[in-house]
């Protein structure tokens, strides 16, 4: 606690003096979290975990997706940035369940398409195929073997970006769990939170990463995409969303595998590999995934 305490100490010039002891915020598995009271206002500081860096995050570029998505109103406003926190205002809240996130999903549909909008360069890339060489990277630099299901959800990763090229790259948030969307109290609205792996990338992406990590079925599916794009979609676009998810799983495995190798905090990332991969799997070896890649390919 001393680092934090001599950064509080430091946000006290700018933000008045501290009100009490910070509070851990549970259920982060990257980085540690505090809700803080400054100067009669709370807030949220959040130190980035060890080597975070490695899992492809620019602080930078997740201060200026959190600040543009703050003007949009779909994320809490960032009162303060160092190279060792991010301070944003605390939002009165309550969590939203994935049935929830389902249920609202053309809300998180506007939101996302504000965002991807917004004409913001981000300063950090995000291409599934591409972080899936740098982790593997990482992985094997640090002397650790690369689990077999890492090497299915190359091949996987391929095939889809074979079937469907890359989109004009757009600001994207990337990762959209259900602990990082909030239903705010003061006005029941809909806010994104956690934007460190905000970057530059396929905004279908974001879609399917909302979809997998809140269990859509089809009918949510299509209310997604519907409200995204304004018309009802396509049997092609519906096709990607589901190639998309598939993605979302590759990622979400291999950034399990290299948080295996470099986290200090106490969480089963090989089993959260292992999960994703085995998610992968299973559709990759349905015959849904190749009738999926030939609609992609039009």
């Amino acid at each position: 606690m001393g680092e934090l305490n001599d950064i509080l100490h430091d946000l006290e010039s700018s933000l008045g003096p501290l009100g009490g002891p910070p509070a851990p915020l549970e259920g982060g598995i990257t980085n540690r979290n505090y809700r803080v009271t400054l100067g009669g206002e709370e807030y949220v500081v959040r130190r980035p975990g060890k080597d975070t860096d490695l899992l492809g995050i620019d602080r930078g570029g997740e201060r200026l997706a959190n600040a543009t998505a703050a003007g949009l109103g779909i994320a809490p406003a960032v009162a303060a940035s160092r190279d060792d926190c991010l301070v944003t205002r605390f939002v009165a809240c309550t969590p939203v369940t994935a049935s929830e996130i389902s249920e609202r999903a053309g809300e998180i549909a506007s939101a996302l398409r504000a965002f991807h909008g917004s004409g913001v360069l981000l300063p950090t890339s995000f291409w599934v195929s591409d972080l899936l060489g740098e982790y593997a990277s990482v992985v094997t630099g640090l002397g650790r073997s690369l689990p077999r299901g890492f090497s299915r959800a190359v091949l996987a990763a391929a095939r889809i970006e074979t079937a469907m090229p890359r989109a004009r790259a757009c600001p994207c948030h990337n990762d959209l769990l259900a602990g990082n969307i909030i239903n705010a109290c003061d006005d029941g609205r809909i806010m994104l939170v956690d934007w460190e792996y905000a970057g530059m990338g396929d905004p279908r992406f974001d879609l399917g990463n909302l979809a997998v990590n809140n269990d859509f079925d089809a009918e949510a599916e299509l209310r997604l995409l519907e409200a995204y794009h304004g018309t009802p979609p396509s049997a092609r676009a519906h096709a990607e969303l589901r190639l998309m998810r598939v993605l979302s799983d590759a990622r979400e495995g291999a950034w399990g595998v290299v948080q295996g190798a470099v986290s200090q905090l106490d969480f089963d990332f090989a089993g959260y590999a292992e999960e994703h991969f085995a998610r992968l799997d299973a559709v990759v070896a349905n015959a849904e995934f190749e009738e999926w890649l030939a609609a992609a390919c039009g």
